[in-house]
């Protein structure tokens, strides 16, 4: 099991979390998926639950309010040592704070934002909790990236908000870059034109590592989810794109070897 770093850079994906009407129910189903225990968080925002892996936090699940009706999403969250700072630059850069700047307890200070195209991520100042604790397994996310009509203005926002470099994949056909630090790439610009969903526009993805890509995908529809894009091979690994009974889009993966998304 790989350790990740006590204290991330600015700027990388340190956490998801998803929101949802049933908690217990949703629980139930990531905790069968992924082997994942429950213990409470900080509820702030109301209830609210950390998924562990081998004792381990991963991820977080919490829920909506009952006359809230928000779309029900994996969040990913970008590390920053200074939330207000980074939030008044989202802002200033043609961006938009839903929630936030707010204190998570001890845990932390967060806040919610969306970029120029309207996809939604979280902003991170770790504290007492600084994210995803473990990396390399089963279970654990593993690559973070956001779909887009196209890269190259949505680029220039993520590089002036959180000092990215980027690299273009050159291709034709094929509108990506990846978002690096440090010569590392951390997550990933994916332009897909009008392949865009029109029911979700942006939007980051979660990619969540498993064993047996098909294996998992059945597990998925077993457990009451849905299969949006079955098992494919990818450059990556083999991929999958599914959804949790309430709706919630992520992807599974097999990573390809261990120089799949730059780790």
């Amino acid at each position: 099991m790989t350790e990740a770093p006590a204290r991330r850079t600015p700027g990388t994906p340190c956490w998801v979390s998803l929101i949802v009407h049933g908690l217990t129910t949703t629980q139930e189903f990531y905790g069968s998926l992924f082997d994942w225990e429950f213990l409470p968080g900080p509820d702030q925002l109301g209830p609210y639950v950390r998924g562990l892996l081998h004792g381990a936090e991963v991820a977080g699940i919490g829920q909506l309010p009952p006359d809230r009706h928000l779309p029900i999403a994996w969040t990913t969250y970008l590390a920053s040592d200074d939330a207000d700072a980074t939030a008044e630059a989202v802002r200033s850069c043609g961006g938009t704070v839903a929630v936030g700047p707010l204190d998570a307890g001890d845990a932390g200070r967060l806040a919610i934002a969306s970029d120029p195209g309207g996809a939604v991520f979280g902003i991170w100042q770790g504290s007492d909790h600084l994210g995803t604790m473990t990396a390399g397994v089963p279970g654990t996310p593993v690559w973070n990236e956001l779909v887009t009509r196209e890269t190259s203005m949505v680029a220039k926002f993520y590089q002036t908000v959180f000092g990215y470099a980027t690299e273009a994949v050159l291709s034709a056909d094929f509108d990506y870059q990846t978002l690096q630090l440090a010569g590392v790439p951390v997550a990933a610009l994916h332009g897909v034109g009008h392949a865009l969903p029109r029911d979700r526009g942006p939007h980051w993805m979660t990619y969540f590592e498993v064993a047996d890509t098909d294996l998992a995908t059945a597990r998925v529809v077993e457990l009451g989810g849905r299969v949006l894009q079955p098992p494919r091979e990818a450059s990556s690994g083999r991929l999958a794109t599914v959804a949790d009974p309430e709706g919630a889009v992520f992807t599974l993966v097999r990573p390809s070897g261990s120089d799949a998304f730059g780790r």
